[in-house]
């Protein structure tokens, strides 16, 4: 059996390293994958360690940017949007509400649980916190626009395999959003549709998060997938 150690190396049972020349594809794309999420995680203690946080704060802030600008978020939706335990969560927000980034209030949908939202000076923090990824930029502009796209759609269609088999918090994706119409406009360049904004847009523009999704029954989003996925590779799109 071959096993993928803490530093991206791949190696067997016995700790020799694997022949990548004879290696499949898929596993060196996990190398390289584990190996950017290491560059992300060491990103992410420099920049923590210089605001006096911690990323699992950081990643809270983040995540109330996106996700709570009105409404603001239950301590349970926060945990499982960071994919951590409740009590994980609720440390990190305990020293965010003390440090004056994050305030709770009694939610107004119901007065027994606790809706969490940042203050002004929270906002401000986490678009800081925000930016802290920005280093890849680079390193994803060195794609040609067609690698961009094609990459765009192996995440995608990664992310909602990992999702399906609860290995990562349930992403907030245009495939899954009950306002994505796939594939109804004729315009190659953009043939998908939101109904939300009624507007036309293509692959390129596909979002991993949305602050506007509404999630779509089990059966929809599974026919939506189908017929994006479908035409896709009729058009000669394989991702």
């Amino acid at each position: 059996m071959r096993r993928m150690n803490y530093l991206g190396l791949l190696s067997n049972d016995d700790g020799a390293p694997v022949d990548l020349a004879t290696d499949s594809v898929g596993r060196r794309v996990m190398i390289g994958l584990t190996k950017i999420g290491l560059a992300l995680k060491s990103r992410a203690w420099q920049e923590a360690g210089r605001r006096k946080l911690t990323p699992t704060q950081a990643q809270i802030l983040a995540l109330l940017r996106v996700r709570a600008a009105q409404h603001g978020l239950r301590l349970r939706e926060l945990a499982a949007g960071m994919g951590v335990m409740p009590a994980t969560a609720s440390e990190a927000l305990r020293v965010l509400v003390d440090k004056g980034l994050v305030r709770k209030a009694r939610s107004g949908a119901d007065a027994r649980s606790l809706s969490v939202t940042l203050t002004a000076r929270g906002r401000r923090e986490a678009d800081r916190v925000a930016g802290w990824p920005d280093f890849l930029v680079d390193a994803i502009e060195a794609l040609s626009a067609v690698e961009q796209a094609v990459f765009l759609r192996g995440l995608i269609k990664m992310i909602r395999s990992l999702q399906e088999r609860g290995e990562v918090p349930i992403s907030r994706m245009c495939v899954s959003c009950r306002f994505f119409r796939p594939n109804v406009h004729a315009d190659q360049d953009r043939p998908h549709h939101c109904a939300f904004v009624d507007a036309a847009f293509g692959d390129r523009h596909l979002r991993l998060e949305c602050s506007d999704h509404h999630t779509a029954p089990a059966e929809s989003a599974a026919r939506n997938w189908s017929v994006l996925t479908t035409h896709n590779i009729s058009r000669g799109v394989t991702a």
